[in-house]
């Protein structure tokens, strides 16, 4: 997809939200440049596809000011997935005084969802940092301030994105994040050097009874990182589950899709990732993987995370 359509899909998508911006100073799309990668491509850093992506920049105040800012990932579903949380949180964070940079993934690569395999894991850290570059060059946003936050697949990618091994692979150079946030994102892969992460603050937000990324693996991730002496914080929600944040998931629902969360995977050789139970290259057809999990709102633990998070962000990127 070129340039010119990317833009001008965003610019279409922007007169649909109207009243949703009307709290922002300014809207913009930037059109940039990423490439899609499988996983053993980024893993190895080998040479993958050229493709355009996009992302929606919104102000929260006009002037000179030099603001802080938190690109957003959406998960699996794409931008509108999981209950249109990406825009609930761009909201909820220019509310504060943060411009939100929230990140296509999709669109730019011909996919409505990365359900199945469609896009690698890693893709979206890849997308983040280049995103990252953009920011950095726009007038209104201090490089030094920039958070990522990522949801599901993107909470993946934002917490994978704090790995030093892939920071000097892909990352941008003299940039780095200044926190990293992930809401109910899978920790069942362990990469080579994965427990290696820079020294900016990491958070992850989890419900107990997700049983599309469970909670056991992000537990064991934490505590080995706490225990290396690094800035790592599990936040536990009794009884919530996938998407615990998005109220239009008041009524509960069971999405037919597969979940690799129930897997044990590795890096292999060449990149590969491995089904730990078989020692071979890992299919979706596996006996690990499942079918259909729960998506529900829970309005206490979404209150707290929302509590959580603006006082965190506030905090670390010295909101004024």
């Amino acid at each position: 997809m070129s340039r010119t359509l990317v833009a001008v899909a965003f610019m279409v998508m922007a007169l649909a939200q109207g009243q949703a911006n009307a709290q922002v100073a300014r809207v913009e799309y930037h059109p940039f440049n990423s490439i899609t990668l499988s996983d053993a491509e980024f893993l190895t850093g080998k040479e993958g596809r050229p493709v355009t992506l996009a992302g929606e920049l919104r102000i929260p105040r006009a002037g000179q000011e030099k603001l802080a800012a938190v690109i957003l990932l959406p998960g699996g579903g794409g931008m509108g997935g999981a209950g249109g949380m990406i825009d609930e949180w761009s909201r909820e964070l220019t509310k504060i005084g943060i411009a939100t940079f929230a990140i296509d993934s999709f669109s730019g690569r011909g996919l409505v969802s990365a359900f199945g395999g469609k896009l690698g894991r890693l893709a979206m850290v890849f997308d983040s940092y280049r995103a990252l570059e953009l920011l950095a060059r726009h007038p209104q946003i201090d490089s030094g301030r920039v958070a990522v936050m990522g949801f599901s697949l993107g909470g993946i990618a934002a917490l994978r994105a704090s790995v030093t091994r892939f920071q000097k692979m892909h990352g941008p150079q003299s940039l780095q994040f200044a926190a990293h946030v992930a809401f109910y994102p899978g920790c069942d892969t362990t990469f080579r050097a994965g427990d290696d992460v820079g020294d900016k603050p990491i958070r992850i937000l989890h419900g107990t009874a997700d049983d599309s990324f469970p909670i056991g693996p992000c537990r064991e991730y934490a505590e080995r990182l706490a225990k290396a002496g690094r800035d790592i914080r599990l936040i536990e929600y009794p009884g919530a589950h996938h998407v615990f944040d998005a109220p239009v998931y008041r009524e509960q629902r069971v999405l037919s899709a597969p979940t690799v969360g129930y897997c044990q995977l590795v890096e292999g050789d060449e990149g590969q990732i491995l089904n730990r139970a078989t020692e071979q290259p890992f299919r979706f057809g596996d006996a690990c993987v499942r079918k259909g999990f729960t998506l529900a709102y829970d309005e206490a633990a979404s209150a707290q995370a929302r509590a959580f998070i603006g006082e965190f962000l506030s905090a670390t990127l010295a909101v004024k």
